[in-house]
């Protein structure tokens, strides 16, 4: 295990085991640093939700540490509680409640008064300042949703956990609510998302583990998973059919005039196009295409 300071989450050796004996969490270790964006991606089944569930201390791990800004997660559970603010895929306020006190009261139960100036800016930023005083059953589902992320910040927590956050909102209320998480990574709080919108993931998270059947299949930064992960491919586009295409050193897919020539890191695009050029002669087109995230994801879950 990590001692560090700068750790905000450190997961090591988790297993969480059902009483059908299905194991949700094989042996997981994570470790998440302070202030980062980090994603937590996996299929459905995969493992998440168990996760989440004994961090928010709705579920108890079978085996296993965590450890939390220093702190025993599992013995230290209210000065944990204090610190995360956890945006999960249910409601789970009464819907008789109006806006401003659902707000209010969750704001107590961290044993916080909350600052008129931050339910204010809660409110304007998650666009319910029109509704704050509305029941909870008079609003949308998209409404609801942003009741519960403002729910899981009213007492400024350093670490936030985005459980498929923007699940059932509209795509502005989406670029908004990415542009407000963005702030508050930028001021110091460490988030851990979980999305199926992995294009967010990749623009948002400077760090990201894949989870698959209760297993880290791997868990890098960002930018060096899509470098070592995504594989690219040089296309090649000539004015006649390709007869029986064939180059020693590469793996090549054809389609009557088209050529797709897959390169891993280690291969290069003027190699392949120098020896492509030799066999078949200079291509009317050429591009160069990489695999993004959600490529690498299906790929490797598959």
């Amino acid at each position: 295990m990590i001692n560090d300071n700068s750790i905000a989450l450190q997961i090591s050796n988790l297993f969480k085991v059902y009483g059908n004996q299905k194991k949700a969490l094989d042996d997981v270790s994570l470790c998440i640093p302070e202030g980062s964006f980090y994603a937590l991606l996996g299929p459905n089944g995969a493992g998440k939700s168990s996760l989440i569930n004994i961090l928010s201390d709705t579920s108890t791990a079978t085996k296993g540490q965590i450890t939390f800004f220093g702190k025993n997660l599992f013995t230290d559970k209210m000065w944990c509680k204090r610190r995360l603010g956890i945006v999960p895929q249910e409601a789970a306020f009464d819907p008789f409640f109006k806006v401003k006190e659902i707000l209010h009261i969750t704001a107590g139960l961290y044993g916080q008064k909350l600052e008129t100036k931050w339910l204010d800016e809660l409110l304007s930023r998650l666009q319910l300042d029109e509704h704050a005083d509305k029941n909870a059953r008079q609003l949308s589902g998209g409404m609801r949703r942003r009741l519960l992320i403002a729910q899981a910040l009213v007492h400024k927590p350093p670490f936030i956990v985005l459980d498929e956050p923007t699940a059932g909102v509209d795509a502005e209320l989406r670029r908004q609510l990415w542009s407000f998480v963005q702030e508050l990574n930028q001021q110091g709080s460490t988030i851990l998302l979980t999305t199926h919108y992995l294009e967010e993931a990749q623009m948002l998270c400077n760090k990201v583990a894949i989870l698959n059947q209760g297993k880290i299949i791997c868990e890098q930064n960002m930018q060096d998973m899509i470098n070592v992960f995504a594989q690219r491919e040089l296309v090649l586009q000539f004015n006649k059919p390709i007869l029986e295409p064939q180059l020693a050193d590469f793996k090549i897919q054809s389609d009557q005039k088209t050529m797709r020539i897959t390169l891993n890191t280690e291969m290069s695009f003027h190699a392949a196009y120098s020896q492509a050029v030799q066999h078949y002669g200079e291509p009317c087109q050429v591009d160069i295409q990489q695999e993004n995230l959600e490529d690498i994801f299906l790929r490797v879950t598959q």
